[in-house]
């Protein structure tokens, strides 16, 4: 299967399409909007969201979205949360394909993960879920890097990790796909709040708390909800949570850092840990689940308490064995 189209032309969906089309495939990179598929069409890179990372010579942008569908192996790096509409209203140029979703988050509207989402729209897709710790021009400036590819589906995932690992990205496969699933939209929540601590100058020693007890609710969700905790430990949940608790490159860690020092965030950007974070507690509400660390980020970032009023609160608790 040489031909691979990448179905959104933002920064992580571009650079997967540098990288796929640099290992020898034929890649197809589709934007939405007409005028920014003809200019990265023209200037062989993606300027508005990946500037100054050439295209390969096998690597071509369109908005016709007919003509992208037409490869076996289709990456959806939409937004979560207008993958559900995107795949109804174009099920029926995807229904059949080899489907990979390569956003993070839980969709407001179901409460449920990217490959939930899809197999419930498309029973008759293979799908899978691919996610991971990694930055878009990381990916495109060809540093090596690893992430997970999960599906329920033994004979599709391992087709599909043959397909999609290049010289530089190695890729681990799971079985596990709820727990890769909920693990990338999870860790989203713990970056927001490292950024809101380290911008209110809290320290690093609250940063390391606050990873370590997220962590720890990152695993009991994802056990709620049928996944296997120990997959929380791989790439997908314990290796993703570094990364981008640690590094201004993270959108999640800047738009919490942003927060925590007062400054203006830019409503423009996608931060998808703000949409999760109140999926995660609604559906935390509806398993009956503690959830200390994102219902305090949640109530943060809805303005209904304070950053000082959230170290109080949490440091306040009950004492426990840990």
């Amino acid at each position: 299967m040489d031909q691979i189209s990448v179905l959104g032309a933002g920064a992580f969906g571009t650079a997967l399409a540098i990288s796929l089309a640099r290992s020898g495939k034929t890649v197809t990179l589709w934007a939405r909007s007409e005028d920014a598929a003809r200019s990265m069409q023209s200037a062989r890179e993606n300027i508005g969201r990946l500037p100054g990372k050439p295209f390969p010579a096998s690597l071509s942008a369109t908005s016709d979205l007919t003509q992208a569908c037409k490869a076996p192996i289709l990456l959806l790096a939409v937004p979560m949360q207008q993958l559900a509409d995107f795949a109804a209203l174009n099920k029926s140029l995807i229904q059949y394909k080899s489907l990979v979703a390569c956003c993070k988050g839980i969709d407001l509207k179901s409460d449920r993960g990217p490959l939930a989402v899809l197999e419930d729209l498309m029973p008759d897709a293979r799908v899978a879920i691919l996610s991971g710790p990694s930055f878009a021009v990381d990916i495109a400036d060809g540093l090596p890097t690893a992430l997970t590819l999960a599906a329920r589906d033994k004979d599709v995932v391992d087709m599909l990790q043959s397909e999609l690992t290049t010289d530089t990205i190695r890729l681990y496969s799971s079985l596990d796909p709820v727990g890769v699933e909920f693990g990338g939209a999870l860790k989203n929540v713990i970056a927001i709040a490292c950024g809101l601590a380290m911008g209110a100058g809290l320290g690093e020693s609250a940063r390391a708390a606050l990873m370590t007890r997220g962590f720890s609710e990152m695993q009991r969700l994802a056990a709620r909800v049928g996944a296997d905790p120990a997959t929380l430990s791989g790439l997908s949940g314990f290796g993703d949570l570094v990364l981008t608790c640690t590094s201004d490159k993270s959108r999640n860690f800047s738009h919490g850092f942003k927060l925590g020092t007062g400054a203006t965030v830019d409503p423009n950007v996608t931060v998808e840990g703000v949409a999760t974070a109140k999926a995660v507690m609604h559906l935390a509400r509806t398993l009956d689940l503690d959830m200390p660390i994102t219902t305090t980020i949640t109530q943060i970032l809805d303005g209904h308490i304070s950053i000082s009023e959230a170290v109080e609160l949490l440091l306040s608790r009950p004492l426990k064995r840990e």
